[in-house]
């Protein structure tokens, strides 16, 4: 008998479910898509291209559409003779102007005559980057994804658009989309950035329950076999969703592990119970995301308040905390902060869900006072910092019962 064979029972088609996955119509954003088809028009009219800039939560449609609209864009250029040119730089990864510059620069270079991402001034990667437009020639626009990344080192985000206007290239149109999930990150432009990249802006805002309900249920239809889904099961994700994020991309996620809870049970249909399970699984994976993401001083003190946890002492006032954060930190040789630091780190971990914080007072003598402990669960602190090679046998050591003795 094989080991793995189709499945027959939950999923028709996990594609559509995917976060990858290009929709054939875009649901429950007529007016955005409007705004949107209207600011890339003068692409088609032959004239100069606006720069554009979306902004809005993760999962609320900005990529998918500009995939939908850009798609389009092209095949009915090709139509009317139109020279168009669409390059795609995601920015997840970089932090700067000179790294976008590079990127795109290599994008149009191919393989085999990369520059290095050192070792050039910024004007001269910019030089070669306006000499491979030209090269291109036409219109050619250049989508930046997670623009954010680059905080304020925003110099391409003033020179590729100004890059005809100023001399820069000759024979091209180069226009930016830039996307954003930071509000506040227009706030942090230059003025003259400002003035440039958003001539057009567009805000996509969170989906309400009833939208995620009728783009969850179509994509629900193309992924799962008729039948199996229960009436409750997309209202109750769309809901979760809803009150969360707003994001369609969650609720997606929500369904695809509630299918995979139910062809593990090696249930017929998927329920309620499944969506449940699923959302607390995802919580969980988020967290335990979140606690990979802390650096060296957050780790520290997230060992900290796990050893009073361990030994049943939680919750632990910030000094005693702070005690066993320098013992620590000597173990693996870090620099140790000081207490009021430790205080803003213990405020960090609470303001993203990872510890919980209550004000005491003792009185006209003992003053108040703040307790920590953790609102996660032990088992996934201990798994995640053992994935952290510099903190060596910390996690091993908080486990050991005996060790624990030492600890207190």
């Amino acid at each position: 008998m094989a080991m793995f064979t189709p499945d027959e029972n939950i999923f028709s088609d996990e594609y559509p479910l995917r976060e990858n996955y290009q929709p054939e119509q875009i649901q429950e954003r007529d007016n955005e898509l409007k705004k949107y088809r209207n600011a890339l028009q003068p692409v088609i009219n032959g004239a100069p291209p606006k720069n554009i800039f979306l902004y809005g939560k993760t999962g609320v449609g900005k990529t998918v559409a500009t995939n939908y609209l850009l798609d389009h864009l092209q095949e009915d250029a090709g139509e009317y003779g139109i020279d168009l040119t669409v390059i795609k730089q995601p920015c997840n990864n970089i932090s700067s102007s000179y790294q976008v510059a590079v990127n795109l620069l290599n994008q149009l270079r191919g393989p085999d005559s990369r520059v290095s991402t050192t070792g050039y001034p910024q004007q001269d990667v910019f030089n070669m980057l306006y000499d491979e437009l030209d090269e291109l020639g036409g219109t050619v626009l250049i989508v930046l994804d997670e623009i954010d990344n680059i905080g304020g080192n925003d110099d391409i985000l003033y020179e590729l658009p100004r890059a005809e206007s100023n001399g820069y290239v000759d024979d091209v149109w180069p226009g930016i989309i830039g996307i954003s999930n930071d509000f506040t990150f227009r706030d942090q432009l230059s003025p003259k950035v400002k003035d440039t990249l958003c001539e057009e802006e567009i805000h996509f805002p969170p989906y309400d329950a009833n939208e995620l309900t009728s783009i969850l249920g179509d994509r629900a239809e193309k992924a799962f076999h008729d039948g199996v889904l229960n009436d409750e099961v997309i209202p109750l994700a769309a809901a979760f969703s809803a009150q969360d994020s707003g994001s369609a991309r969650q609720g997606l996620r929500l369904l695809h592990k509630a299918g995979e809870l139910a062809r593990s049970n090696e249930a017929s249909t998927v329920e309620e119970k499944h969506i449940r399970s699923a959302q607390k699984e995802l919580e969980r994976d988020q967290l335990e995301d979140g606690m990979r993401e802390l650096t060296t001083q957050g780790h520290l003190v997230l060992c900290s308040v796990s050893a009073f946890e361990i030994t049943e002492v939680a919750p632990v006032r910030t000094q005693e905390i702070y005690e066993r954060y320098q013992n620590y930190a000597d173990r693996i040789s870090a620099d140790a902060l000081g207490e009021r630091r430790i205080r803003d780190h213990l405020s960090e971990l609470s303001l993203h869900g990872f510890l919980t914080v209550a004000e005491r007072n003792d009185g006209f003598h003992g003053g108040s006072y703040y307790e920590y402990e953790l609102n996660v669960d032990l088992g996934s602190v201990l798994a995640v910092l053992s994935e952290i090679s510099r903190l060596e046998d910390i996690p091993e050591m908080l486990e050991s019962a005996a060790d624990r003795e030492g600890l207190t």
